[in-house]
Order: C-alpha cells, then structure tokens, then sequence
C-alpha cells in the first residue's frame, strides 16, 4: 500500500541536506542525458520525479516558515532561496535537456498526459530562456535568484508589521458594540487593570474595524494597516525592473504578456476588455449601493467606516447580525458537516489519523473512495503568533506512478486563521471563514482527487493559472445553500439547526454591496495587470493605482494608504499580473454551480462529471477543454454576475 510522508524537519541539517540532493540532482541528470536513445520512460519520467521528490523535501521548509515562523525557520528559509533557485534555474534552461524533450515529442507514440507533460516542460524551457545564449541565461538567472529573495523579503517585512503593531484600549466606552467573544480575545490585566488589546491579525483587526464605535481608533487601526511595511516600496520598484526585463530578454514587450503565455487568455487586450466590462456593468449599482450606505452615516464615509456601516445597513435590511450566526459555526462542526456534504456529492470519506504535527491545534485525516485510500489531508485552521496571515492551500504529494510504476497517492495543506480555541471556549466562526474553509477545500480536492498518473500534470500541477480559483470558488458558492448549511449549522451549547428563517436572511444577505465589492476586485486586478505592463517606479505606482482608482473607488482612500506595499498576492505570491485570474475563473464557477444547484446538488448528474471530468484529469488537459468537456458549450459570462447579484 502507498505510504505519506512523515512530517519532519531538521533546521539544522537542512541546508546541507538541501546541497547535497541538488548535488545528486545534477549528477543523476547528467547521467541521463547520456542516454543515446531517450525515450518518455527513460529520460522524462525520472526527471519530472526529481523534481516531485525535490517538492516533497523543500515543502515542510516552506510550511513551517509560514505557520511557526522563527529567527531560525526564516534563516534557513532565507539561506535555502538562493541555492534552490539558482539549482531551478540552471535546470530550466538547461539546452540539453529542451533539445532531448522536443525530440521525444516529435518521435515518441505518448498518451494524453504525457504529450501535455512535454508540452507545458517545453514552454516552461522557452519562457525560462533555454534557447538563449549563455550571457543572457546567466543575467536571467540572477534576476531569478535575486527576485526569491526580494519576495521574501517583502512578505517577512509584512509578516514582522503586522506583529509588531498593537493598539491598547483601556476605556470600556470604546468597545461598546463588539461581540462578546472578541472581548474576551482582546481582554488582558496590568496591575488589576483591564485592558483591551487589538491587533492587525485579521480577526482582531476585522472585529474593530467591524463593530467598533470610536471612529478614531478605527481610523488609527486602518492607518495602521495599510501603511504596514513601507520599505517594501523599494522592493516593489526593484521587483518590477526585474520582471521587466526578464521578460524583454525571453522576447515579450512586458510582463503581463509574458505571464499570458502560460495562462488561459490569449492576449493583453482580452484581460483589460474582460475587466473593464465588469466594471462598466457594475458601476450604476455600485453608486446606488452607496447612496444606501451613507444615509447611515452623518459625516461623509471614509475607508475605515465601510466595514462599520456595512454590518449596521446589513442588521437594519435583513435584520443580520453575523454575531447571532457565530455559535452555529463551530469549528469542528463545520469541518465535520464539509466532510459530509463531500461525501453526498461526490463518494469521498475522511478519516482522522493520530500523528504528531508541527502543532497541537494541527490534524491529518484520510480521504477514500469507495473504502479505497486516496489521499492525505493536513488542516491548520485556528490564528497564533508567528503564522502567516490569511489562508491557502499548500500541495505536498501529487498523485502519480513513479519510475518503478508504484503509485504515489496526493497530500495538501489547508492553513487558515480561525479564531482560535480554548480549553473553554470553541473556535466560532463567522459565515465569511465557512466561505474561506470551502474555498479552500475546493483547491485542495482538484489536488487530491486527481487520478493523473504523471506528476507533472497531477492536481494542481499544470493548470492555468487563470482557470486554478475555478474548483476552489465552485465549492465556496455551496457554503450558502440551505441543504449544505443544515449539515453542520447547529448552535455548539443547545445543538438546536439553523433555522430556516436564519437561512433566509443569509442568502439574501449574500450579495449585500456586491457591486461595490465587485468593483473592488476589480480595481485589484486592473491594478495588477497595467502595473506590469510597463516599468513603474514609487511614484508612477501610485499614480497608476489613484487613475484606477477614479474608476473603481466610490470612496476616494486617504493619501497615506500605500495598500501596493501590502500586496503579497502580487509581490510575494503567484498572482503577478494573474489578478483578473479570480475573476476569470469565477465564469467557469458560477456557470457550473448554477448547473449543480439547477439539478438538485445531490442528485446532480454534473457534480458527478465535475468529479470525472475536471478534479480527475488535474492540468492533463487545458481547462478550456475540460470546462467544453463538463457543460458541452462555452462558459457564459452573464453567470458571474448573476452569482454577484449584479443586476444585467
């Protein structure tokens, strides 16, 4: 039977470890490449397995760094960049190796998945600069190299700001409003004084800028926030000058068209057309929205009173308190009835396995199908100090046959920053962290139902990068469905289901300002993609993001928010000028959730080929062809905004 990985580390070992398997790395490529008659077998197999191992290696560095993060995780984390970097740099570009795959594809007889393996290796060489001469490789890989580091560097800036800032409150006044349990969390005693302290962890930060009656403080904590990390200005300036000419050097006028070359649009003008419509769509709503939001307020509205006046319109429209709603999430609870609903929908069982993690809080389950083991889960649900904020999935395993033709079976990480628990008091969620759960899970079962037998196109691997939110924010929409909420909502101390009328008032809440919401996004992605399509300095950034702005923001930010400096999605994650990637797959979600919903959920006959069809096949194929394959037409567009409540 297939065996998981053990989860362990030793920081102290690491970095000779590392050095010595990228060693036997190169030396088993060499190897390879001696080969005089390659073949898929004999050549592209072991290689797309080295790398699968190298993965499974690196990753518990990469996890621990971000959910207990320390001097000493970050400076192994930190040492480790440049030499993995340079190792997969000097790989992808290697000539040899390119050479020897565009011969296999041309000569070899392969099956589906392993012509698109070639296939997606063969571009990754090209946009790495194989092809190039050896002084332009070596320029491009020190930008590689040098923008690993500046990437953690502006998310471990970002990472020390947000712990590093909290703002005391000593006078009760102040946190009139808030619900009871974050008072509790913010509650701490000086010399039998109560005090109340509140921090920019996104729970604390959210419950203030939520409910907190003192406009001041609001203010000061929302100061605080978007003017987290400052220095990363500089590393944004730097981060752009090097995408920008990395992408000049493989032949592209920018960044945004280098990085559509791997993605599911076909061209620059296809992404702004696709996101100015929206918001050409969305705008007269949106100003409406707001019409309705400032009665609310006698002074004209700010940034940091949207979240205020937000939740009172939402209680005075549909009589909504997201507090009443928090007892009937809990977490476990809400864990457990996910488990179920996957298991109606598609056949899929999770069973808790008893190990030893990197923390107390942190679980492993099993997934089957059929009684048959699948794959491997590892949750990490609940906010501390020194954990990354936000949340994600993170792939281990992927499912494949290795070179000896022995199954590998998937693993994946969900990490979230949940309210945390005690030994009296449960983890209570709001419905918005339900939301995070299951889009999350969305992400993790494309990676973990795959039935693909090559790594490289397995899960998550080798799919669009415009298309991967697709599976994740599918899953999401059915955390407002009553048939799904009656699974798992029952109030933690009487056990008594969420209420029919509760329901109601939750899916017609759902879409509340969701023009305004919408805008919001879009002005994210706008952002994004005209920011790489030209080098910006500090300046030009914000001049680029106030004209965007003009467009999309109904309330004008104060001049001190430098929100660029806190955008990791960009600066420190995958999302470089794939932003609109949200928005894009959102079509596809929506168009099949609709399809779901319209046949009963449970008795739907899509939710089954969704299952066969797309999470089964990972990145085998383009998502284009399976999206045609699951609906047998073309995405429709208008489905988004029905999904947003944004009236056609």
């Amino acid at each position: 039977m297939p065996k998981f990985l053990e989860f362990k580390i030793d920081l102290a070992s690491f970095i000779g470890e590392l050095s010595q398997k990228l060693e036997n790395n190169t030396k088993k490529t060499n190897e390879l490449l001696e080969i005089q008659e390659k073949s898929y077998a004999n050549f592209v197999k072991p290689l797309e397995m080295m790398d699968e191992y190298l993965n499974q290696f690196f990753t518990p560095l990469t996890h621990i760094n971000s959910v207990n993060n320390s001097e000493e995780t970050q400076r192994v984390y930190t040492e480790s960049l440049p030499i993995i970097t340079e190792y997969s740099t000097k790989l992808s570009q290697n000539i040899d190796i390119y050479s020897a795959y565009r011969e296999i594809q041309e000569k070899e007889s392969l099956n589906d998945e392993q012509k698109r393996v070639l296939e997606l290796n063969i571009l990754n060489f090209e946009l790495s600069g194989a092809h190039l001469d050896d002084k332009t490789k070596e320029r491009l890989q020190e930008i590689q190299i040098r923008k690993s580091e500046l990437t953690n560097n502006f998310s471990q800036n970002l990472l020390d700001a947000t712990n590093a800032y909290e703002y005391i409150i000593d006078n009760e006044k102040d946190i009139e409003g808030l619900p009871e349990s974050e008072i509790e969390s913010a509650k701490f005693e000086v010399n039998g004084v109560i005090k109340y302290r509140f921090t920019l962890q996104m729970p604390s930060y959210i419950a203030y800028m939520t409910y907190g009656k003192n406009r001041k403080i609001r203010e000061e904590l929302y100061r605080a926030y978007v003017t987290r990390a400052p220095q990363n200005a500089k590393i944004i300036d730097e981060l752009l000058s090097l995408k920008h000419e990395m992408s000049c050097l493989l032949g592209f006028e920018n960044y945004s068209a280098y990085s559509l070359a791997s993605k599911m649009a076909q061209d620059e003008q296809s992404v702004l057309k696709f996101l100015k419509t929206l918001v050409e769509k969305s705008k007269k709503q949106a100003h409406e929205e707001l019409k309705t939001l400032q009665k609310m307020s006698k002074e004209p509205l700010e940034s940091y009173d949207v979240a205020y006046y937000s939740e009172l319109l939402k209680r005075e429209q549909y009589d909504f308190d997201e507090e009443i709603y928090r007892p009937y999430f809990e977490q476990k609870s809400v864990v457990n009835g996910m488990f179920e609903f996957l298991n109606r929908l598609f056949g899929i069982k999770f069973t808790k396995v008893d190990a030893t993690l990197w923390d107390e809080k942190a679980s492993s389950y099993d997934l089957y199908i059929n009684d048959k083991l699948k794959a491997r889960l590892y949750l990490d649900l609940e906010t501390r100090k020194n954990k990354q904020g936000g949340a994600w999935m993170h792939n281990w395993q992927a499912h494949c046959v290795d070179e000896k033709g022995n199954e590998q079976l998937a693993s994946a990480f969900i990490v979230c920053n949940f309210p945390s628990s005690s030994k009296t008091a449960p983890s209570l969620l709001r419905h918005d962290d339900v939301v995070t759960l299951f889009h999350e899970m969305g992400h993790t079962i494309h990676h973990l139902l795959s039935r693909v037998n090559e790594s490289g196109v397995s899960g998550v691997h080798g799919v669009e990068w415009d298309a991967v939110e697709f599976p994740s924010q599918l899953l999401e929409n059915f955390a407002y469905e009553p048939a799904v909420l009656k699974l798992f909502a029952s109030h933690y101390k009487t056990k008594e289901i969420i209420s029919d009328e509760m329901i109601n008032k939750l899916v017609r809440s759902k879409n509340f300002l969701s023009a305004m919401g919408m805008l919001r996004q879009l002005e994210f992605s706008l952002f994004d993609f005209e920011l790489h399509t030209r080098v910006h300095c500090e300046e030009e950034i914000q001049a680029l993001l106030d004209n965007i702005r003009e467009e999309t923001s109904l309330i004008k930010p104060p001049s001190y928010n430098k929100f660029q400096n806190g955008f990791s999605h960009i600066f420190a994650g995958g999302y470089a000028a794939g932003y609109y990637s949200y928005k894009w797959a959102e079509v596809l979600s929506a168009d099949a959730f609709f399809s779901i919903v319209d046949e009963g959920i449970f008795d739907s006959k899509t939710a089954k080929k969704y299952l066969d069809i797309v999470l089964s096949s990972g990145g085998s194929k383009s998502m284009e062809l399976l999206f045609k394959e699951l609906l047998e037409r073309e995405p429709n567009p208008d489905n988004l905004l029905r999904l947003n409540g944004v009236n056609l």
